[in-house]
């Protein structure tokens, strides 16, 4: 079974990163919670004139790109010039003796006339479109429907520790198989980057960013533990401040992860050079991290102060090999990853650094469970002083 989904997943990521070429690398969809639907050229009907464009529609399971070609000396490319959320969006046929196969897409931020070419292109669409609806407003039901449940019992599952009892009775957990959306911010879990936690107080299923809280249990000794923001404020007496409540209820980009903070629970982390295969620039450094809680993804960032990643790259997937005599590399301690159309190089400092880097890329790649190696203390130490030079090339 294990097999089976990491091979589904494999090849998720796959047609995602088919797409994030496709679209310049300019979008950020390459993320485990994202299913690519359905994509292909239809024609767009101008709402003033009535005439027909060519455009290019991007299905996924959260919502609709609408794009336009750009011109390229290599390769078509194509940029969004709308994104239609899924939550909210209505179907609607439009076709006339006049205006065949047409059909009117409408959603919170725009409506698109659309015409198929043909009446099997235009049922494809019709069909993809509809089901995708269902299927993320069966989903919001379902949460729903738990939320009435837990509503019914005070939000307070079966003999846990009603407001007066909180911190001192622990709680009966609630089973997160049972629970496939965030109950705080309703975000869906995923194995990868959005994982399940329990708050050690009400006993609720709630993802990371929603139980980044500490707070002191009197049945656990009154050591500090992990809980939601409800019962933080609940606990505590107080809201959180102002700067650890943004960063816990604002919905981050997949990239805004301090990279000291992300470095101090990672699974791998170094300064390595690297350069991207018909990118175009030349080799340059970074600093890499693999965070523990996200262990399946790479992070690359300017300097290990950075508050923001430069790009994020899913592993999953990705083939890990030493440089051939074809790829021409001039480095030593080389190495790269490669999938699909996309191929990465690498080069450390040292034949220890290299193998362990291959070591866990390999195995992320797979995959598979990664242990922490913990922070390389001694990169940071060598190459402290040159942080401030990152990101020239060599």
């Amino acid at each position: 079974i294990v097999c089976v989904c990491v091979c589904v997943l494999q090849e998720r990521m796959r047609k995602l990163l088919k797409v994030y070429e496709l679209l310049g690398g300019e979008e950020d969809i390459v993320n485990p919670t994202n299913e690519l639907i359905k994509e292909g050229h239809i024609l767009k009907l101008s709402a003033k004139n009535g005439t027909s464009q060519d455009r290019y529609l991007i299905l996924f399971n959260d919502r609709l790109l609408y794009c336009v070609p750009k011109l390229r000396l290599i390769g078509q490319k194509f940029g969004v010039r709308a994104r239609i959320d899924v939550d909210g969006m209505e179907l609607k046929e439009t076709s006339s003796i006049n205006v065949p196969r047409t059909f009117l897409v409408s959603g919170k931020q725009r409506s698109l006339e659309l015409q198929a070419r043909t009446e099997e292109e235009k049922k494809d669409w019709i069909q993809a479109i509809q089901a995708t609806i269902l299927r993320h407003e069966q989903t919001l039901a379902t949460f729903h429907h738990l939320n009435c449940s837990l509503r019914d019992e005070d939000y307070t599952p079966p003999n846990s520790p009603n407001c007066s009892e909180l911190g001192t009775r622990a709680p009966t957990p609630i089973r997160e198989k049972e629970v496939t959306l965030c109950m705080k911010c309703q975000e869906p879990f995923n194995s990868i980057t959005k994982r399940r936690h329990h708050c050690k107080a009400c006993g609720h299923v709630v993802c990371g960013k929603c139980s980044e809280f500490r707070a002191r249990l009197l049945y656990d000794n009154n050591r500090a533990n992990r809980v939601c923001i409800d019962c933080y404020t609940t606990l505590v007496g107080a809201h959180p401040s102002p700067a650890c409540l943004t960063s816990s209820v604002r919905r981050r980009s997949i990239l805004e992860k301090q990279a000291s903070v992300a470095a101090e629970n990672s699974v791998m982390c170094s300064f390595l050079h690297h350069m991207e295969k018909g990118g175009g620039r030349g080799w340059q450094k970074a600093w890499f991290i693999i965070p523990e809680n996200e262990p399946l993804v790479l992070y690359i960032y300017g300097a290990p102060q950075d508050v923001k990643a430069q790009r994020s790259v899913p592993l999953i997937g990705f083939e890990v090999s030493l440089p051939e005599s074809c790829d021409r590399l001039e480095r030593r301690f080389a190495f790269k990853i490669s999938q699909s159309h996309l191929t990465l190089y690498f080069s450390a400092d040292g034949e220890e650094l290299q193998r362990r880097w291959i070591e866990v890329l390999s195995r992320a790649g797979r995959g598979e469970e990664l242990q922490a190696h913990g922070l390389i203390a001694e990169a940071l130490e060598e190459e402290g002083e040159e942080s401030a030079t990152l990101g020239e090339n060599t």
